[in-house]
């Protein structure tokens, strides 16, 4: 499709203005461009048609199936934008005088203790804008502990390698070294790594429980003991949190900070749907550290205090309210009752469609799994030179996103799949069919999936090149 650049046509534009009703005010010419940029002009029917066919070519959880490992991309549901579309939400100013701002507040701290009961922690920053910002945040809380104990040889951040790569890129600039723990046959940490890597340097653990491999660990109890005997603090990567909200908490797992994904976990816009927020909780010991300021109440009227070792800010003012105030929405809407039922449903539903696809497809650990499963897809490559991007590509044809591919870096050919718990047995089920049609094909034409997807606007696009001469801007003739 054409470029608003290329559909622009000297003259043409869709502004209409009133006339100026206030004193002109001119600028020193200093400050201005000595050449007019380049703005597409363009006609409303146009610029309408334009952003039209760029939304028919997008895919998103509305359109369809969203399989994307490790992101839980779950339908959102809509009275949750229409609580923080509130003109009470959106007109506020973060300057504004307290008196002013009490419901806002109260958002803030309800959601807070909501969600330190859905962790097992005792406070909680809404600051950091993303999980990853979230994770070095935490870790920043650690590296505080550590320092208000004149502790300072603790330098090590212990990360399982089937961990996101979110984590060690945080603990590094964090400023710790990072040391990866293998993993043992059944998917979970080798404990006894663990214990030969837990010493008087070690300053923390970073681990998600069920990991990325869609297990749950059951030495989660004895490798949280290691590392505290050691010395050490664990942080809990919440991006798994969807598999297990209700059910068990971190807190309870002997982990001592937790970050959270509300775009993810909370059912709020995901990516490109709206901004992220990735707070973090602790327990009692790490709480005079948390980012200032913080939400208190008494007798009814919440104001704001510094904590009193706090780490400073993390992030401007309060962190992105609105997904605060959707995620507040959700975790109400469901209540105890839903939030359990909703981290069953994503097992349930991981399980229902892992299951038609045994016996097709090679999975990365036997058993049932949590809220995502990990095919590979190295023995389907190496019969029939099908690879999990030519599977990942060809699912595209059929209206369903790709799962996260060639995650974790430990299976080879993998394909992450979490259907969570917003799909039907009608969508997993004609979901399960694809990929076996799709297995089919690779047997009885394998060179056609290497052109996969046919019948998506773009095809196959030369992923080296794109990665290496990115065309980032348009180019005037004049």
């Amino acid at each position: 499709m054409k470029l608003l650049f290329e559909r622009s046509r000297s003259g043409r534009g869709s502004t209409l203005l009133p006339a100026c009703d206030v004193p002109a005010v001119s600028y020193d010419q200093g400050l201005l461009r000595a050449k007019t940029p380049h703005l597409p002009e363009i006609a409303e029917v146009d610029l309408g048609r334009h952003y039209t066919e760029l939304a028919k070519q997008t895919h998103g959880v509305n359109d369809g199936f969203y399989p994307l490992g490790s992101c839980t991309m779950k339908y959102n549901p809509r009275v949750n934008e229409e609580a923080a579309a509130q003109p009470g939400f959106t007109q506020l100013h973060p300057l504004q005088p307290l008196e002013t701002v009490q419901g806002a507040l109260e958002v803030l701290y309800t959601a807070e203790k909501l969600l330190c009961e859905i962790t097992g922690m005792d406070g909680m920053s809404f600051q950091p804008a993303a999980g990853a910002h979230g994770e070095y945040t935490g870790l920043l809380l650690i590296r505080k502990y550590h320092q208000s104990r004149g502790d300072s040889a603790r330098t090590k951040i212990l990360v399982p390698d089937a961990a996101h790569g979110t984590n060690p890129a945080s603990a590094t600039m964090a400023g710790f070294d990072v040391v990866s723990i293998p993993s043992n046959p059944q998917g979970g940490v080798d404990l006894e790594a663990l214990r030969k890597a837990a010493g008087p340097d070690t300053a923390g653990l970073m681990l998600t429980n069920p990991n990325t491999l869609g297990l749950f660990d059951a030495n989660i109890l004895e490798i949280t003991q290691i590392v505290h005997d050691a010395g050490g603090l664990c942080y809990y990567d919440g991006a798994n949190l969807n598999a297990v909200m209700g059910q068990v908490r971190p807190g309870d797992m002997g982990f001592d900070c937790v970050h959270l994904n509300l775009h993810k976990t909370f059912s709020t816009p995901h990516g490109g749907g709206g901004p992220g927020s990735g707070p973090v909780g602790c327990k009692a010991l790490l709480e005079p550290f948390l980012p200032t300021p913080r939400v208190k109440e008494e007798n009814g009227a919440y104001s704001l205090y510094t904590p009193a070792q706090t780490m400073g800010q993390v992030r401007s003012f309060y962190g992105n309210f609105l997904v605060v105030v959707k995620a507040l929405t959700y975790i109400l809407t469901l209540g105890k009752q839903g939030i359990p039922a909703a981290s069953a449903g994503a097992v349930l539903n991981a399980n229902y469609l892992m299951k038609q696809l045994l016996g097709h497809y090679d999975m990365s650990h036997e058993g049932l799994c949590m809220h995502e499963f990990v095919m590979t897809l190295q023995g389907l490559a190496h019969d029939t030179g099908v690879t999990a991007m030519d599977v990942a590509k060809r699912l595209l044809d059929f209206g369903i996103h790709p799962p996260t591919m060639y995650f974790p870096l430990i299976v080879h050919e993998a394909l992450m799949v979490e259907p969570t718990e917003t799909e039907s047995p009608e969508t997993l089920d004609q979901a399960a069919q694809v990929f076996l049609d799709i297995l089919a094909e690779a047997k009885s034409d394998p060179e056609s999936l290497h052109h996969a997807p046919l019948h998506c606007p773009v095809g196959r696009p030369d992923e080296v090149t794109a990665a290496r001469s990115p065309i980032l801007r348009y180019t005037f003739d004049d």
